[in-house]
């Protein structure tokens, strides 16, 4: 089995290639908790699956992302990255984010995003 590194490069990989909701299918668990800094946590695969599929399918244009650093634990990550992309019902968005990352089995369990709402 490979370690959360490997793991953590190739979503990351993935993600920079414009294949998000291909790693969604490759690296989430069915039973995934996912959520936005302090909102109601979002609960299982195929809820999480829509939510992805509403973002990725309003981006209009972008213009600009990154990778900024990975940490990695024997079952756990965090990746700062900068997205910087024009949606089209929430207009651009240009932020800085932190992801903390809880895998088990090869597949990511839990998820919670960090990021400034001002």
């Amino acid at each position: 089995m490979s370690n959360v590194k490997e793991l953590v490069e190739d979503l990351t990989k993935m993600i920079g290639e414009g294949k998000m909701l291909e790693a969604f299918e490759k690296y989430y668990a069915d039973n995934v908790v996912m959520q936005e800094n302090e909102t109601t946590p979002r609960v299982g695969k195929d809820v999480n699956r829509e939510y992805e599929k509403a973002f990725v399918s309003g981006i209009v244009e972008v213009h600009g992302s990154k990778i900024i650093g990975v940490a990695t634990g024997d079952d756990y990550a965090t990746v700062e990255s900068f997205m910087d992309v024009t949606h089209k019902d929430w207009g651009r968005i240009a932020r800085t984010q932190v992801s903390v990352q809880k895998w088990e089995n090869g597949k990511i369990v839990n998820e919670k995003f960090y990021y400034d709402t001002k």
